[in-house]
Formats: C-alpha cells, structure tokens, sequence
C-alpha cells in the first residue's frame, strides 16, 4: 500500500510505501493543546516506510526532554507526525491524503480527557496509554 499526506498549505508532502497500524486517538492534556482538539488522531508507521517527498526543510520540531515529539509545517502549523529520537514514530491521520485503510483501534489517556468530552462506546479506552502487549516468556 502506498500513501501520502500533506500539510494545510500543501507545501510540506510525504509518502507511506506500507501500511500504518495500531491507530489511536490520544486525550492527554498535551495533544489537546498541540492539536487545539479534544484529542489527536494517529496511526503508527515504520520508519523504513516513511520518507518526505517535498518541503522538509520547512518542517519545525517540538522535541520534549525524553526524546519524542512533534514535526509541523512553519507555514500553516499543520501537525504532520510525531517523532522518537528523530525518527518518524506515528503520523496524524489528518493530514492523510486517501484512505489510510486503519480505524481507530483504542482512546488512550481517557483518565486525563477535557471534561467537556463525551467518547463513543464500541472502542477500548485506557486511562494512560495502551497495555503492553506480552510476547515472550516473561
């Protein structure tokens, strides 16, 4: 499968040669506040997957103490993907241009969401992030 996504502007384009997965919609107090929304809607990409097509050099970064952050477009503000330790880790899916073929698979930090919010039913919610999965012997 392949994908782009772009920026409000149009200026900052990029391209998914597979397929994103583990989509979430994120309520923590931080993405409120970086997505001026009640939540952030993303989906998790591998990083051998993803490349920049067009406008990089106008991307700024966000990058908090523990390495994450967030890629947005210095035009128009558009927030196109989060990053860990510099590398692409989950794209908005709003910025997708086409059908991401994901859904939103859980809520996560509903323990944290604006009181004003109601989430539907039907969708896994976890009041701080999502459980680990076990694999292994542990």
């Amino acid at each position: 499968m392949t994908i782009g996504g772009s920026c409000f502007c149009g200026a900052v384009k990029y391209r998914i040669d597979g397929k994103l997965h583990d989509a979430r919609s994120c309520h923590c107090s931080m993405c409120r506040k970086a997505f001026s929304a009640q939540a952030s809607a993303y989906a998790l990409v591998d990083p051998g997957e993803f490349s920049w097509v067009s406008g990089e050099q106008l991307l700024t970064t966000y990058a908090a103490e523990n390495g994450s952050g967030l890629q947005f477009c210095s035009r128009c503000g558009s927030t196109l993907c989060g990053i860990v330790d510099g590398k692409v880790h989950g794209i908005t899916l709003g910025c997708l241009d086409g059908d991401p073929e994901v859904t939103l698979g859980m809520h996560i930090f509903v323990g944290s969401k604006a009181r004003w919010e109601k989430i539907p039913d039907g969708v896994p919610q976890h009041d701080a992030g999502p459980t680990p999965k076990v694999t292994g012997n542990e």
